[in-house]
């Protein structure tokens, strides 16, 4: 099944460099899994084949920004799936919106 999340993942942390630190711990975690990712302002937004692989890391995210210390932990997600048929992928939805070096 073609899917796509969109994960906003908010530690509660004591203040802006914690906070960074701790997204960061959990980007280069969604990094480490092999699937296409975008990091944007706001969320970070993951395709894959296999639903229940993408639900795993949106469940792993959690746990990664706990073990970096997060004492409480806030996660907004959005998923996309289809059994049938291909679903738009990042590239088709914002590709001509991105700078080309």
């Amino acid at each position: 099944m073609k899917a796509s999340i969109a994960i906003q993942v908010l530690p509660d942390a004591p203040d802006d460099q914690e906070l960074c630190r701790m997204v960061d711990e959990v980007i280069a975690y969604i990094a480490g899994t092999g699937l296409h990712y975008v990091v944007g302002p706001f969320e970070t937004t993951i395709e894959g084949d296999d639903y229940d692989q993408l639900m795993d890391i949106a469940k792993e995210c959690q746990h990664v920004a706990i073990r970096a210390g997060a004492k409480k932990v806030s996660a907004y997600i959005k998923v996309v799936c289809c059994p049938d048929q291909d679903i738009l992928s990042i590239d088709q939805k914002i590709g001509k919106y991105q700078k080309k070096d």
